[in-house]
């Protein structure tokens, strides 16, 4: 049997105190005397030990495994002293279901093994208090500890998870947490580096969930650093598995991460493509944020070439998709954009009107200066005049295109 080295910590003294009593214990203390009613042990103490408070003789009357749990209750390790019990019922679950016929059953419960209960004690509670003091790297370094010491084990909690795999997903947000703040002080190599491990980290913990949520965050980092076509690599990876999953919603994100990356490349054409899958899923799935944030970025790429009408029905929808959702300040937002996008669209409209420079032009104009209120699409020819709603909306486009590109037209001709 494999002994643990010495761990460097100070227990807390009600531990410190039952630990004497414990047979692996430098001191002796007779058999008899631990296997005493109440009240006899109650009176050795005071006898004894001069000066004990009832919860010091709780302590030393009570199992190991239950004052590390009330050392953890009370230091305010609440998450260490769930993962811990968790831990140790599943533990005795499998023993007990295993009866003699398992090498179960001839290892003891780890309430009996009071180096062990030190080991995750110390790990479990010093990442956790490293994690809310925000040392990260503390804490990570706790967690990896954790994670080796359950490496190989087949240790699970109630509802049947893996405890390894809880290890990863503790290290793994550690080390999110971590490479978040390495992005804002520009430490990509940093980051990337670290959540290179992040990912390794998560194939081995056999979840596709959590290994998907590495390379999501991975490709992140790649686009920050603009490594692009890396980060393009890694959150196509990232949507191949969230397909496998069903997972719309993450693929959702995955396309707006690409189309990111191929807005940041210039590739326009491109990014509209993942972005209208985007609003798809979004629209499928009743996701009203998810429908702003797509809507507002393909307006934004519609107003930037030059295409105003497309960019004003993106940003209505985005508009109106806030009313929906009674966010004021979504509201401000997407109203401004929807303003200057048919502020364009209108000025589009003005110029082709001034540029026909003929008397029906010249009437559009005047009617619409005295009603300021919507103008109408320019009559270019007597086809568009009496064309359906349909056909004005993809001429009006044309209309956008030619004079986004009037080089372009003049070649034409």
């Amino acid at each position: 049997m494999t002994t643990l080295p010495p761990l460097p910590m100070t227990r807390p003294k009600l531990t410190a105190l039952a630990r004497q009593k414990l047979p692996c214990s430098s001191r002796k203390i007779p058999r008899s005397q631990l296997i005493k009613e109440k009240d006899d042990i109650d009176h050795y103490l005071e006898v004894n030990f001069k000066g004990l408070s009832k919860e010091e003789v709780a302590a030393y009357r009570n199992s190991y495994k239950k004052n590390i749990c009330v050392d953890m209750l009370r230091d305010g390790y609440h998450k260490s002293f769930t993962e811990l019990f968790a831990l140790m019922e599943r533990w005795d679950a499998l023993r007990e279901a295993a009866r003699v016929r398992s090498l179960f059953w001839l290892q003891k419960p780890l309430e009996e093994q009071p180096d062990k209960l030190d080991y995750l004690y110390h790990y479990l509670t010093r990442a956790e208090d490293a994690e809310r003091k925000g040392q990260l790297l503390e804490a990570a370094e706790h967690y990896e500890a954790f994670h080796q010491l359950t490496q190989g084990r087949i240790w699970k909690d109630e509802t049947g998870r893996s405890l390894n795999l809880l290890a990863c997903e503790s290290l793994l947000r550690t080390y999110r947490l971590l490479s978040d703040k390495m992005l804002e002080n520009k430490e990509y190599k940093q980051a990337i580096k670290i959540l290179i491990k992040a990912s390794e980290i998560a194939k081995e913990g056999s979840d596709k969930k959590m290994e998907a949520e590495a390379s999501y965050y991975l490709g992140l980092a790649h686009l920050a650093a603009e490594e692009y076509e890396t980060a393009l690599t890694v959150l196509d990876t990232y949507c191949k598995i969230s397909t496998d999953l069903d997972d719309d919603l993450s693929l959702g994100r995955g396309y707006e991460a690409i189309a990111k990356v191929l807005q940041s490349q210039g590739e326009m054409t491109e990014a509209i493509k993942y972005l209208k899958k985007f609003v798809k899923i979004a629209r499928n799935n009743f996701q009203s944020l998810d429908l702003v944030r797509a809507s507002t970025m393909l307006g934004d790429i519609y107003n930037e070439k030059g295409y105003y009408n497309k960019a004003s029905e993106c940003f209505q929808q985005a508009f109106d998709t806030t009313v929906e959702l009674m966010s004021m300040p979504l509201m401000d937002e997407t109203k401004v954009h929807y303003g200057i996008a048919k502020a364009h669209q209108m000025m589009l409209t003005v110029n082709n009107y001034i540029e026909s420079a003929d008397l029906t032009s010249l009437n559009y104009l005047l009617s619409w200066k005295e009603s300021r209120g919507n103008i109408e699409p320019d009559p270019v020819t007597e086809e568009f005049r009496g064309s359906t709603v349909e056909a004005v909306s993809q001429n009006s486009e044309r209309l956008e295109e030619l004079s986004r590109f009037p080089g372009d037209q003049k070649n034409e001709t």
